[in-house]
């Protein structure tokens, strides 16, 4: 398991934390990167990182299959985009 993890990461696939896979709204499920603080800059850049930029890329290639992906920095903003989704 760990090695097959760590070869998909190396091909560059971040797998984020929330995982729901229930077509609603358009979308075909939803992807939740947590984070403990905000990854963006005051300007709304993503920090300087190679591991966020990874997870970025990740969000980024759902997004284009038609996956509402993003990162949520509190508890309080999964709850709420959870809920929005299954509005």
């Amino acid at each position: 398991q760990a090695l097959r993890n760590a070869m998909i990461q190396k091909l560059g696939f971040k797998c984020p934390d929330v995982i729901i896979f229930e077509p609603r709204n358009g979308y075909n499920g939803l992807f939740i990167e947590l984070k403990v603080e905000t990854p963006y800059k005051l300007n709304g850049e993503l920090k300087k990182s190679d591991h966020l930029e990874g997870q970025e890329k990740t969000m980024k290639d759902l997004r284009e299959r038609n996956y509402k992906a993003e990162f949520a920095w509190s508890l309080e903003m999964a709850k709420e985009m959870i809920d929005k989704y299954f509005e």
